[in-house]
């Protein structure tokens, strides 16, 4: 790949056509083992900044966990408020994605991205003002109409630079971008918040931001081979996204996005209360938690990647989902526990988690046309949101936060991450498995 100023999609094809590897989607989850496909150093660069942005607005999103146990007290916040914060940023996020869904194609990622960016920093410099429930509720909606389309764009931005034999190495790197967050991030956030107040972490967030910003600005290059693709832009917003749903294929993978969801939102926002006061670990341990945790996923995702790359998403994804059913099984009921065995459930939990997102993100890049893959991604990040706000609503209405700070009813939050899990695991398997009718690609069907 050389490096001009603008470069090709990664399967770029023929106007009117789609690449050989979209027929059945199989490029994501291939049968044999494949050679591995080294990057240019384009590549790498690309690749870097989006794990940057990815610690940036995970971190944002992640930090409220950890944070609960501060945020709630200091603002007189109840269980179902806070839940209710937590879900703010993604129904905001959701709505947003939908409302840029039509038009995600039309213009340069990068200048997409820097916009959304941008904006997203606003809204946490506001979190990092707020002094009440109401304002910090206000200020993780803005924060979630901006942040929310950040992660499609960098799938479409991945996808277009990036062909299928190098996403599982890629998908690995992003993901390294949500371990840096807790290796670095969470604990340095934590000790911030220890040393200041629950404030600090997010000005942190921004100032960092700021930065990365500047190094997407000057460094990246534009991302604008789709907008030559056959069909972009000769339909109004509204019908370019109803392009994009009406595809059967598409419609299953936003479900396998949503139903994928439900174990983090529902878990996270009360992990940190769950950790201290059910579990028995000190609060001033969080730090060595998140930290351990985040070391062994930074190792475990490339790794994972370049599994996924070599023997096939599918593999990988199951053996993720068996591990994750085992782990929040035990984990939701752990009662009082010495710091390593939450530490080993942490890790094994995490592995799990990270063994289905990886091989799910690969099958999933390879659905979309190049011409509808920010649609795609704007929409299929909008589902994301919008079911992990609904979950995180729901565990705030399950568990209750007794007078002592225990947290009750947790293992039946653990039920439905387990029942999601499993219809996620058919849910992959009819995606991989199934073929438009006629043998010819949906999406590559005249509008």
């Amino acid at each position: 790949m050389s490096e001009n100023k603008s470069f090709p999609a990664a399967d770029a094809a023929p106007a009117g056509a789609r690449p050989a590897n979209h027929t059945t989607g199989a490029s994501a989850a291939p049968a044999a083992p494949a050679a591995i496909v080294p990057f240019t150093s384009y590549q790498k660069l690309a690749a870097g900044l989006m794990a940057l942005l990815q610690f940036s607005v995970v971190l944002d999103f992640m930090i409220m966990s950890p944070l609960g146990v501060m945020i709630m007290p200091a603002l007189n916040m109840s269980s179902g408020q806070f839940g209710l914060a937590v879900s703010a940023y993604a129904f905001s996020a959701g709505i947003a994605g939908l409302l840029t869904a039509g038009f995600a194609d039309r213009f340069d990622r990068k200048r997409l991205l820097l916009f959304f960016f941008c904006g997203f920093l606003l809204g946490t410099l506001w979190c990092g003002l707020a002094t009440s429930f109401a304002s910090l509720l206000a200020a993780r909606i803005v924060t979630g109409l901006f942040g929310g389309v950040i992660g499609s764009i960098v799938m479409a931005i991945t996808a277009d630079l990036f062909p299928p034999a190098q996403r599982g190495r890629v998908m690995g790197l992003l993901q390294g971008g949500f371990a840096a967050s807790q290796v670095l991030g969470l604990p340095f956030s934590i000790f911030l918040a220890s040393r200041f107040d629950w404030h600090a972490p997010f000005i942190a967030i921004v100032l960092f931001g700021l930065l990365a910003a500047l190094v997407i600005a000057f460094k990246l290059q534009p991302v604008n081979a789709h907008l030559g693709a056959a069909g972009t832009g000769q339909h109004s917003a509204a019908r370019h996204l109803f392009q994009t749903v009406r595809i059967p294929r598409q419609q299953l993978a936003f479900a396998l996005t949503a139903l994928l969801t439900t174990g983090g939102f529902m878990l996270m926002p009360f992990a940190s209360a769950f950790v201290v006061h059910n579990v028995g670990i000190p609060l001033d341990h969080l730090p060595i938690i998140y930290l351990i945790t985040g070391i062994c996923t930074l190792v475990f995702s490339p790794l994972i990647g370049r599994l996924s790359d070599r023997i096939g998403a599918m593999p990988v994804f199951y053996a993720g989902c068996a591990i994750t059913i085992a782990t929040v099984a035990f984990y939701t009921h752990l009662g009082a526990s010495p710091l390593w065995v939450l530490i080993v459930v942490n890790v094994v939990m995490f592995v799990g988690i990270f063994s289905r997102m990886i091989p799910a993100q690969v099958t999933l890049a390879g659905v979309p046309a190049p011409e509808q893959r920010g649609s795609f991604n704007a929409i299929n990040s909008a589902l994301q949101q919008l079911a992990g706000g609904l979950a995180s609503l729901v565990a705030g209405h399950i568990v209750h936060i007794g007078p002592d700070g225990h947290v009750n009813d947790f293992p039946y939050v653990g039920y439905v991450v387990i029942a999601s899990t499993l219809v996620a695991a058919l849910l992959m398997r009819q995606l991989v498995r199934g073929k438009p009718a006629g043998g010819v690609p949906a999406a590559a069907k005249p509008h």
